[in-house]
């Protein structure tokens, strides 16, 4: 399989080998298709699955009104995490030695970063500034991305010196 989808992303790599190496590439494909699976999501729990509505809960610690905007994000937010870990550590960062519970860790932990600001600027937007969910979520999506890539590299998947 793996082989497979690497032969795909990488039949589309050469208009683009000018400018990305082609691990750079490998995580844009896979990194948009996270994104574009937390977009696609995001618009269906909350248009379809939440119908627009606020989620009214009575449990401890949590908030008794989870907006419908909230609601799903933390939908797409799980979703998006095991596409992207999936496709990242089989895919893109291939060459890092490190356990794969301590990339899921450490992938599980820019997560929560992003999942942290992208709920504070999702309710900025929306209730702030007035902005559309599906529209506010796409924006934060792109941005948050590029952070991503860095920690992801740098942090999560990086490869060990063996001394």
């Amino acid at each position: 399989m793996r082989k497979f989808l690497l032969s795909i992303i990488d039949y589309f790599y050469p208009p683009f080998s000018r400018w990305l190496p082609i691990h750079t590439f490998r995580y844009l494909v896979s990194g948009g298709s996270t994104a574009m699976a937390g977009i696609v999501s995001y618009y269906i729990a909350y248009n379809w699955i939440l119908h627009q509505k606020n989620i009214s809960v009575d449990f401890l610690f949590l908030p008794k009104l989870i907006t419908a905007h909230s609601a799903a994000l933390i939908i797409s937010t799980f979703l998006s995490f095991l596409i992207g870990f999936t496709l990242n550590k089989y895919l893109v960062f291939t060459s890092s030695n490190l356990k794969g519970r301590i990339q899921m860790f450490r992938y599980a932990t820019v997560l929560c970063i992003n999942f942290l600001l992208n709920l504070a600027m999702l309710k900025y937007m929306v209730e702030g500034l007035h902005f559309y969910p599906s529209i506010s979520q796409a924006f934060i999506t792109i941005t948050l991305s590029l952070c991503s890539y860095f920690l992801q590299k740098h942090f999560t998947f990086r490869v060990k010196k063996i001394p």
